[in-house]
């Protein structure tokens, strides 16, 4: 496939001309006035290619060179320069640029020049692609996919089989069971790979929004359209485009989109013209596709259209011996979030991580073992589930009870609150039972309580004046530090 090819020239008929000349060869051409729009086009189209003069008004070659080069996909870039100017060419060469060509420009070098850009790109993209990596049976894990048993065995071959086609496929299963993990790594495992993976909840989206987040739009197309935006086909192009809930969108968006992956061509809210994509689109859902289809939800030519390929995700009760390798990744990777220092999870914890999340407890540990008592009190007990139903910023709400306006506490780590009690007060003895818990070490209790340490301190100075200004702390609350 050819890549495609950006000219920056701030002359119109030269910029005319050369987008028609280059579009001739087979490349995909647009054209960009200056170093300005030029960069905002490589961003939103990422052309593998950029032809760029070097004198332009507001941004020049050189300047736009340089914000290139920042760029984490960076195209190769082809200077244009007057016969005058070829120190400067040379210079850019220096910086990175790919090769120059002096004005008037010569065609045959020209279309030599982009024809080995090209080449090179592909070599480049190949090596990625062809990296070695351990066999999925072996590693007991497939990109971000983790897990020995067989039913994940057989979802890495379906992967690995369908990751280097072009083709759409259709993720299935239960809310959490990894569909969006499966996508990344259809996506990680591909030839685009280094171009962008663009992941859209079309549940999360308003219905008067989505075609305009999905495809885009032109200055004007409606109220509050103040300028041109991108949709996420044009932000994933030549990437992946992840269409999750596609269940939810709108029947009219998906005839629209039925029409894209048909044609390979989109048109913007509010334009009249085409726009060619490449884009592969990869959909979601936890619904029953077929069910889906025969209530009306899903529109039966789209479903054949994306379950070329169809991966159905297990809920982990059918796969639980995953259980302690999918435990590990998540205390790695909330090792790195939280900057501590888990080492492993004791084995009498294990399964009762089947219902809890490991984050919590990874907190409140810091360092060394997962144990049990980095879990809430009576965790995994008969009945915990009930008792624990209503859960309120970590304060647990009884379904039923007394209406005193306090907080029972019945131990260390526990805060229960009572009907009747103010928000202010169960907020208060919130804050006060982990700073207590982290043994007064106001970080570490920001951090569980999801607020900042400045807020924490601004509540223990209120907590520290309120009681001053009462002769004296309330008989319940601990004693504060409040420097």
């Amino acid at each position: 496939m050819l890549e495609k090819v950006l000219i920056v020239e701030d002359e119109a008929h030269a910029r005319t001309g050369l987008t028609e000349l280059v579009g001739a060869w087979g490349f995909r051409a647009e054209g960009a006035a200056d170093g300005v729009e030029g960069l905002e086009r490589i961003r939103q189209w990422s052309p593998g290619i950029v032809v760029t003069d070097l004198k332009m008004p507001r941004m020049d070659g050189m300047e736009l060179l340089s914000r290139v080069r920042e760029l984490p996909e960076r195209p190769v870039v082809i200077m244009l320069t007057a016969q005058g100017s070829i120190e400067s060419a040379v210079e850019a060469m220096r910086m990175g640029a790919y090769d120059y060509i002096p004005k008037p420009i010569d065609p045959v070098r020209l279309k030599s020049i982009l024809q080995n850009a090209n080449a090179q790109r592909e070599v480049d993209a190949s090596r990625v692609f062809e990296a070695p990596r351990k066999p999925s049976q072996e590693a007991g894990e497939l990109g971000p996919l983790v897990g020995s048993s067989a039913q994940m065995k057989a979802i890495y071959q379906i992967i690995e089989r369908v990751a280097p086609s072009n083709v759409s496929v259709l993720v299935t299963g239960e809310s959490g069971t990894g569909k969006e993990l499966v996508a990344r790594c259809l996506h990680e495992l591909s030839s685009r790979r280094n171009k962008p993976f663009v992941a859209v909840n079309c549940a999360a989206i308003p219905e008067t929004l989505i075609e305009s987040e999905i495809f885009g739009h032109e200055k004007g197309a409606f109220t509050g359209a103040v300028e041109r935006r991108a949709g996420c086909f044009e932000l994933a192009e030549e990437g992946t485009l992840l269409l999750d809930e596609i269940g939810e969108m709108p029947m009219a968006t998906q005839a629209k989109l039925l029409r894209v992956l048909e044609d390979r061509k989109l048109r913007r809210l509010g334009s009249k013209a085409e726009t060619p994509v490449d884009v592969r689109v990869i959909a979601a859902t936890n619904k029953d596709a077929q069910h889906a289809v025969a209530s009306g939800q899903l529109r039966g030519d789209l479903f054949y259209r994306l379950n070329v390929f169809n991966i159905q995700m297990p809920p982990l009760r059918e796969h639980a011996s995953d259980i302690p390798e999918i435990a590990a990744r998540m205390i790695e990777d909330m090792n790195q979030r939280h900057r501590c220092s888990i080492t492993g999870i004791a084995p009498d914890l294990l399964d009762r991580l089947v219902k809890y999340t490991i984050e919590r407890a990874t907190i409140l540990a810091h360092t060394g073992q997962l144990r049990s008592e980095h879990l809430p009190p009576h965790f995994g007990e008969p009945g915990y589930a009930t008792r624990v139903a209503p859960m309120v910023g970590g304060v647990v709400v009884p379904d039923s009870g007394g209406t005193a306006a306090h907080v029972a506490r019945d131990d260390d780590r526990t805060v229960r609150v009572e009907v009747g009690t103010t928000v202010d007060e169960a907020e208060r003895q919130l804050i006060l039972k982990t700073l207590q818990s982290t043994h007064n070490n106001k970080t570490r209790a920001a951090e569980i309580l999801g607020i900042t340490t400045k807020t924490l301190q601004n509540k223990l100075k209120e907590y520290s004046n309120a009681g001053s200004g009462t002769g004296g702390s309330r008989a319940d609350t601990p004693a504060v530090a409040t420097e």
